[in-house]
């Protein structure tokens, strides 16, 4: 049967980063070996990181620089010139703050794998260091019952059988299976330094991802404010925020060398950690579980389980034949008995506990969670990172001049007419003061009538005629009062708008006579 092997298989992404070159600081190429204690790994990995942190710095310099020089430049630009750049700005401003958010959205997905990815491997180490706690103590226990436990019992049916010499010769029996089994107990490797190293490691892996973890989240809530504010106006924030991405960019470029050299060959460093823990034949076993693999316990189980089985025997035939005779002999042979019962059980135990697959069935997912999950959450991490230094950069440029455009506009708008009826100044004008509204409309009408009069003739004078006089002229317009013979421009009339109620406006404005241009306001 093929080896359950296959069920782990290297992501392409992993293969990807792990081909990056591998460089030292004085430049020199090394292998791309996962090796963490070597210098010259450390420093490839150091290398990588200040790489990052280089491009960083010089990306927070451009944006120093560019700021300067808006600041520092005047306002001489040309109409048209705004107008041109005027919509590119806009949309500038505007894809960028998409981008921002796209970007954060982008780093909570990343955040979450990468967690659920070290979450993954926490729990499977804690369940591998359950199992071989559970072994240690299982063999520790098995293995005092039979040297202490045993020993008492079969001290005192030694004075009880002791004129007996066949009895006495089956309590030798079951000593020295006894002291086989504690042989073969003490042949199966010892977990305790493996279990303490998993431990510790699971329980560091845990404080640092969960530090890291609320960093990111703080971090990304701290980029929405900063687009907030950016977008509101105050331009001089994202410096801030761009400043404080150089750390994580140094620590994802340690990470992602370091984990995807681990992921394309783990089994290999594993070995190699443990090589003076135990024996090269027992880590192969379970990284490598395969029914066509021989259990490297099986011959230490096997001889414990016979040893246990001549005791049984000799017990039961004690038992049967020596407590008809001797019967104080039988509360130390029913605690024999007990003894080799649960020895027994803990046999079936500690072979169940030993079998690879469990085991390794916690090594595939704590590889799954690291080398999938994990290395694929920072991948959009670094996503991330990348999108919101372009989406902050883009702001800081264009930003400011959009501010500086939509002020210049709002500038623009106010040096309008007052007069002009579609200024949004005189509709708020009118909208919370009516009369004054229409003060303003009729005065600015009477001053376009002076501007109008000047450029027609003057009137006609006016006539202080009898009414029948009048009528006389008015008949020349067909008989009909309506038409008089001044044209209305011409007149001074009141505007089109004009209504009973703003005839005490008017008169009060004005300070003048009843009559205006020979013409009595009706009442």
């Amino acid at each position: 049967m093929a080896a359950t092997r296959v069920e782990y298989i290297t992501p392409w992404w992993v293969y990807w980063l792990h081909n990056l070159p591998h460089v030292q600081l004085n430049l020199r190429p090394r292998s791309s070996d996962f090796q963490p204690a070597e210098p010259g790994y450390q420093q490839s990995l150091l290398f990588w990181a200040l790489v990052v942190a280089l491009c960083a710095a010089v990306n927070l310099l451009f944006l120093i620089i560019l700021l300067c020089c808006c600041c520092c430049r005047k306002k001489n630009e040309e109409t048209e010139t705004k107008k041109i750049g005027s919509c590119c700005i806009t949309w500038t401003a505007a894809i960028s703050g998409l981008l921002c958010c796209a970007a954060v959205g982008i780093g909570f997905y990343g955040n979450s794998e990468t967690n659920d990815g070290i979450y993954q491997l926490t729990y499977s180490l804690d369940n591998a260091n359950h199992t071989l706690a559970g072994i240690d103590s299982l063999v520790s226990g098995t293995g005092v019952h039979m040297k202490e436990d045993l020993d008492q019992h079969l001290l005192r049916l030694s004075e009880i059988f002791a004129v007996k010499g066949d009895y006495v010769q089956s309590l030798r029996i079951m000593q020295r299976m006894a002291g086989n089994i504690i042989q073969q107990l003490s042949s199966l490797p010892n977990w305790q330094g493996t279990s303490i190293n998993l431990s510790q490691f699971a329980r560091e892996a845990s404080v640092i991802e969960y530090y890291r973890w609320l960093s990111y989240l703080f971090l990304f809530i701290f980029d929405l404010v900063i687009c907030l504010v950016t977008c509101l106006g105050l331009i001089s924030e994202p410096l801030l925020s761009s400043t404080c991405f150089l750390p994580f960019y140094s620590s994802l470029a340690f990470v992602f060398q370091g984990a995807s050299d681990f992921c394309v060959a783990p089994d290999k460093f594993i070995m190699n950690m443990t090589q003076d823990l135990i024996t090269a034949e027992v880590v192969h076993y379970y990284l490598y579980c395969s029914q066509t693999m021989r259990n490297p316990f099986q011959q230490a189980l096997t001889s414990f389980q016979r040893s246990l089985s001549t005791m049984q025997i000799q017990i039961q035939g004690l038992l049967q034949f020596a407590v008809p005779i001797f019967p104080t002999a039988q509360k130390d042979l029913l605690g024999i008995q007990h003894l080799l019962n649960t020895s027994e059980s803990n046999l079936h135990q500690i072979t169940a506990l030993l079998d690879c697959r469990g085991l390794h069935k916690d090594y595939l997912e704590a590889l799954i969670g690291i080398c999938y999950d994990g290395v694929e959450g920072l991948l959009y991490l670094a996503l991330f990172s990348l999108l919101a230094v372009l989406a902050f950069s883009a702001m800081v440029c264009a930003v400011p001049r959009a501010w500086k455009l939509l002020a210049a506009r709002d500038r623009d708008y106010n040096d309008i007419d007052e007069d002009d009826p579609f200024n949004p100044q005189v509709q708020r004008i009118a909208a919370h003061n009516p009369n004054r509204a229409q003060l303003r409309s009729f005065c600015s009408y009477s001053s376009s009538l002076g501007s109008q009069a000047s450029l027609h003739p003057p009137a006609q004078a006016v006539s202080n005629a009898p009414v029948a006089e009048y009528m006389n002229q008015a008949a020349l317009f067909g008989g009909n009062p309506r038409y008089e013979n001044v044209p209305l421009i011409g007149r001074g009339s009141p505007p089109p708008t004009y209504s009973p109620s703003m005839r005490a406006t008017y008169l009060t404005v004005s300070e003048e006579p009843s009559t205006i241009y020979g013409n009595e306001f009706p009442a």
